[in-house]
């Protein structure tokens, strides 16, 4: 036994100088040699991740609300089928495809329709939202950066004091403005340089340039308008031409409430560029650095274009209207002011022209359904041009549209506290390239992204009907959804991408009156009440409810 118990030990012994290479002493083990073996250490077993989960189906409770109006009401799943009834739309997707207003990916969210195919006014595209992937610079340079969106680029923030210059000594008020005096007239902060004010009259009765002049900024004070209405069919107002990279700022020393408004038959021609926009802000914004925040709003009035086009909405007496707009006794008082209207026969006609312009700051809401927007256009027609537009921190709406046939591309509504787009009274224009982004803490209850109606008189004519392509709706504020369409109007929806928050719908269908046709804003295709038909949506990529 013993035997076998040494023997055992030397076979342990050999097999462990095995494992050492050799035996032979320490520098052996130190310094392998020919023979040696190298342990290789393993890698280390990755952390799993796990895996980013799929949402289930969304529901059609989810996906659409449902108001009740006069007892009648448009069912969720009747919603849902409306939209699945178009091509190419996700109704599945989720919030994570999007950096703020920017899709992450170059790849459409969804296939994309042409909308050119519509109408030659539409810019052939080939994706879905306002921006074609993460680094489409359409929007950037023109526009201002804020909470609310993030377009990069070399535009400043909305809360610093626009690029007013520096003035030449000696450098005099253009012909029609007055240099200001006392207050806030001839100096501002000196922490932003100082400049010099010039004052625009309130009544703009002959044509008025305000040129680009550094160190000048140009000041309105109260109810300021350009001509005086010259009804539904009169003759040649007055213009007020405004140039690339010029501030106007409103006047917080008083307490009437600024705005610009452009009557029947005068133009306003604002026309900036992408490195020099034009600016219409508060006097807050133009006097210190730190005078408006990111939740500021509600300064001034904003921007009211008034034309000679269709409304389908007649102040009593004055209508009703048809289908072609041609009556010429129809018109409607427009909003936020007394005794100004809209409204005519003329589909072409031009308020002039804005393109690439900032309206910082602005709505006012003077009683409920009462407000000044950022900008409103009232019948205005097809021959005013509006591209190029950020309507900023508005305490209403971004724009809102009272009937019309006025086209638009390129329009951003940030931090709007209403609607971003309202559209009504028989407005019959195209939108492309569109962005609303709510204020990121939510504006108030029952904005919405976009609404549509017609002041719930269903068949008045002409008919709101429009077509939206290109559009990107980020929704916070906790309304019932981001689209709201009503009061019998017709839509197409193109290319767009819908987002909201938890709790918020993506839709939501409202009809308030039954007739033999059926209920007015989802019955068929109808010629004798130029009725289109249910909305269409093609090519929507929606991410509801948080999702």
């Amino acid at each position: 036994m013993a035997t076998t118990t040494r023997y055992g030990k030397f076979l342990m012994t050999s097999a462990a100088c095995l494992a050492l290479a050799g035996c032979g002493g320490a520098d052996n083990v130190a310094s392998p040699g020919a023979g040696s073996v190298t342990i290789v250490q393993p890698a280390p077993t990755p952390t799993p991740t796990a895996p980013t989960p799929t949402p289930s189906a969304i529901t059609a409770a989810q996906f659409a609300a449902v108001t009740t109006v006069n007892g009648i009401s448009i069912s969720a799943d009747e919603q849902l089928a409306i939209v699945n009834a178009g091509s190419n739309n996700n109704i599945n997707g989720t919030g994570a495809q999007l950096n703020g207003v920017y899709p992450v990916s170059s790849t459409s969210l969804t296939t994309a329709t042409d909308p050119s195919s519509i109408n030659s006014f539409f810019t052939s595209t080939n994706y879905v939202g306002a921006l074609n992937g993460p680094s489409d610079t359409s929007f950037q340079g023109w526009t201002c950066n804020s909470t609310a969106a993030e377009f990069g680029g070399s535009g400043a923030r909305c809360t610093a004091v626009p690029a007013i210059g520096t003035l030449a000594s000696g450098t005099a008020c253009p012909t029609g403005t007055t240099t200001a005096t006392g207050g806030s007239g001839t100096a501002t902060a000196a922490t932003v340089g100082g400049f010099k004010v010039c004052d625009i009259p309130q009544a703009i009765t002959t044509s008025l340039t305000l040129p680009r002049i550094p160190g000048i900024a140009y000041r309105l004070t109260g109810q300021t308008e350009v001509g005086t209405d010259l009804g539904s069919t009169g003759g040649t107002g007055a213009t007020l031409t405004i140039e690339a990279g010029v501030t106007v700022f409103s006047n917080a020393n008083e307490a009437t409430n600024d705005l610009l408004l452009v009557n029947r038959g005068s133009k306003l021609v604002a026309i900036g560029t992408r490195d020099a926009p034009i600016i219409f802000t508060s006097q807050q914004n133009v006097t210190s650095a730190t005078g408006e925040s990111e939740t500021s709003q509600g300064h001034w009035g904003g921007i009211i274009l008034l034309g000679r086009a269709p409304t389908g909405v007649c102040a009593s007496g004055t209508g009703p209207n048809n289908a072609a707009g041609s009556s010429t006794t129809c018109q409607q008082a427009i909003e936020g002011v007394t005794g100004r209207f809209y409204g005519g026969p003329t589909v072409a006609d031009s308020s002039g022209q804005m393109s690439y312009v900032q309206i910082r700051y602005s709505g006012i809401a003077i009683s409920d359904g009462n407000e000044l927007q950022g900008l409103t256009l009232g019948g205005t027609g097809s021959g005013t041009i509006i591209d190029h537009i950020q309507s900023h921190n508005s305490a209403d709406d971004g724009i809102e549209i009272f009937g019309g046939n006025t086209n638009i591309k390129y329009i951003a509504v940030t931090g709007a506290d209403d609607d971003g787009f309202d559209i009504d009274n028989g407005y019959r224009g195209f939108m492309q390239f569109m962005i609303a982004a709510q204020r990121v803490g939510g504006a108030t209850v029952d904005s919405f992204s976009t609404e549509i109606d017609s002041n719930n008189a269903e068949d008045l004519l002409p008919r709101t009907f429009s077509t939206y392509a290109n559009f990107t709706f980020i929704q916070t504020a906790l309304a019932p959804a981001a689209i709201r369409q009503r009061g019998g109007s017709d839509m197409r929806y193109v290319n767009g991408i819908v987002k909201t928050v938890s709790n918020v719908a993506c839709i939501n269908l409202v009809a308030g009156e039954q007739t033999s046709g059926g209920r007015t804003t989802i019955r068929p295709k109808d010629d004798t009440l130029q009725d289109f038909g249910p909305p269409t949506f093609n090519s929507i990529y929606f991410a509801c409810q948080g999702r």
